[in-house]
């Protein structure tokens, strides 16, 4: 049964001086049935963890000192990630930039056709990255058959940077058929092309004398009126003709230097011959004194 009981005002102020608060106040806090602990958590020493950085450098040494055996470079790479409970896809990644970086060729092939052995990484930059390295190592037969297999595979969703780098190859190589045939699936597919392979696709036509198919691309495929640059961070829209073109106050001041230029070198002739009459005259005015 609940019994509530009142006290009058009085009554309560008059038991105010028999309580007792405490005059210190300490920094811990009591627990219930754990006694007290510090106000504060510790910080716990943690021994410091190997960085996905400090370890693709360890891969990328570790594969350096390697020969070129199949079988001793994917023993070396099973061993590294031995200890591993999931695949460092994100270490290999960098290990694979640092030697893109080096122009490490044969090894970048070799890791990343472990790496898709294993049934990581397939991603399209992955592939587009063997691609290039295939290709730089001179190894065009197995590039091909890449491509073959990437094409077919997805035909229509198929990156526009792969027909670049095709056409960027075959360009260097002059395999004309094969160049345009990756650009006449394109035009297939309708994909537009970029200005770099327009620009090496027109080459190509006027080195063989086709200048109404020239004439045809240009007009088909004109220059892009408007260009997008980074300036400090910023996207900006600049012309492309003025890009192209040096503005006037360049050509000022290339003016203007050459001629200071020119004052200088005439200045300095000057000052050489003044010189030279000098010596000359005091070399005569000497043997005549003596």
């Amino acid at each position: 049964m609940l019994m509530l009981r009142y006290y009058s005002p009085p009554d309560f102020i008059g038991r105010l001086p028999f309580l007792k608060f405490p005059k210190t106040v300490s920094n811990c806090v009591v627990c219930a049935a754990k006694g007290p602990r510090p106000r504060y958590p510790r910080v716990w020493k943690v021994k410091p963890k190997i960085g996905t950085v400090s370890k693709s450098l360890k891969l990328v040494e570790c594969i350096k000192e390697l020969s070129n055996v199949k079988e001793e470079v994917y023993g070396a790479l099973d061993s590294f990630i031995a200890w591993d409970l999931e695949f460092p896809l994100i270490t290999v990644k960098k290990a694979l930039k640092t030697l893109e970086r080096e122009k490490e060729w044969k090894r970048i092939i070799q890791v990343t056709k472990w790496m898709l052995s294993k049934g990581q990484g397939r991603t399209m930059g992955s592939y587009y990255l063997l691609l290039y390295a295939l290709a730089e190592d001179g190894r065009i037969d197995e590039a091909e058959e890449l491509w073959t297999r990437l094409f077919s595979d997805n035909l229509e969703s198929m990156p526009r940077i792969f027909f670049d780098r095709m056409i960027s190859i075959y360009f260097r190589r002059h395999l004309h058929d094969k160049m345009f045939e990756v650009f006449a699936d394109m035009e297939e597919l309708g994909i537009r092309p970029t200005v770099s392979i327009v620009n090496m696709v027109g080459e190509v036509f006027q080195k063989l004398g086709m200048m109404d198919k020239y004439q045809k691309l240009k007009k088909k495929y004109p220059p892009p009126k408007w260009e997008y640059r980074y300036i400090k961070g910023k996207r900006v829209k600049i012309r492309s003709q003025n890009l192209r073109e040096p503005p006037e106050n360049y050509k000022k001041e290339v003016d203007e230097t050459t001629e200071s230029n020119s004052d200088e070198s005439q200045l300095d002739a000057s000052e050489v011959s003044e010189v030279d009459d000098d010596e000359l005259d005091e070399s005569e005015i000497s043997p005549s004194e003596s």
